[in-house]
């Protein structure tokens, strides 16, 4: 295994456990978000549902992906090139936003874990297996952290100078899952983890495919577009 895939590993560990040392804490934060005053509560109403599997893919998230395909197919040259963006692009995308929902319905499933509307019956950690049939036990991951996760994560990854707006637009709908009261903190930092590891392990793959990234230096995939040529000696 290189080392930028197994450092990726770490991270992933990493991630991991921020999710199990939040548990404790799930309880209170959650409580605590509900309680913030009305009009907070009332715009993170508004902003939440820009985080689902399907605004992504059918609602406005996919007008934002067509523009950002269609800007750099035509910065392509020659109709062979754009033709390959364009594809790689959408398949990117597609992979990515597929690949953690799948994963996180799968998750929420198996798990089955008790939302926090239920909170003053099951508690904070309340775990029924194989009951995710069920809304109200479809907590842990959060669906829309997982949306917003490998969508700003892929767009983080085509373009890493843009890095820090996709990721605070990221956490933005991740924290108003809590405020809502529909997720524990834990619930949400579990799906934008399994959103941004998509992205990044799309890429790993894309790039030893050399579609759309290359392995810079240290072997971590970055956007072939972010290539500078070297200088002639």
């Amino acid at each position: 295994m290189n080392r930028p895939l197994s450092s990726s590993l770490w991270l992933l560990l990493a991630a991991a456990l921020l999710v199990v040392a939040l548990l404790p804490f799930d309880g209170t934060l959650s409580q605590t978000a509900q309680a913030l005053p009305g009009g907070v509560v009332a715009f993170n109403k508004r902003i939440t549902d820009f985080g689902t599997f399907a605004w992504m893919i059918y609602g406005s998230g996919s007008i934002v992906i067509v523009a950002y395909i269609l800007h750099r197919v035509s910065r392509s040259e020659g109709f062979s090139s754009k033709s390959k963006t364009g594809w790689r692009l959408a398949l990117y995308f597609l992979v990515t936003i597929g690949s953690a929902s799948i994963v996180v319905h799968l998750a929420k499933l198996i798990i089955g874990r008790a939302r926090p509307e239920l909170f003053a019956e099951y508690g904070a950690h309340s775990l029924s297996f194989f009951s995710g049939h069920d809304w109200v036990f479809q907590s842990f991951p959060s669906g829309h952290s997982a949306a917003v996760g490998s969508f700003f994560g892929a767009f983080s990854m085509l373009a890493p100078r843009l890095r820090i707006v996709f990721v605070i637009g990221a956490l933005a709908i991740g924290i108003s899952r809590v405020i809502v009261g529909a997720h524990y903190p834990s619930d949400v930092a579990a799906g934008l983890l399994v959103g941004l590891w998509t992205a990044l392990m799309t890429a790993f793959f894309f790039a030893r495919k050399n579609w759309l990234f290359r392995l810079d230096e240290a072997g971590w995939p970055r956007p072939k577009n972010s290539f500078q040529p070297k200088p002639l000696a």
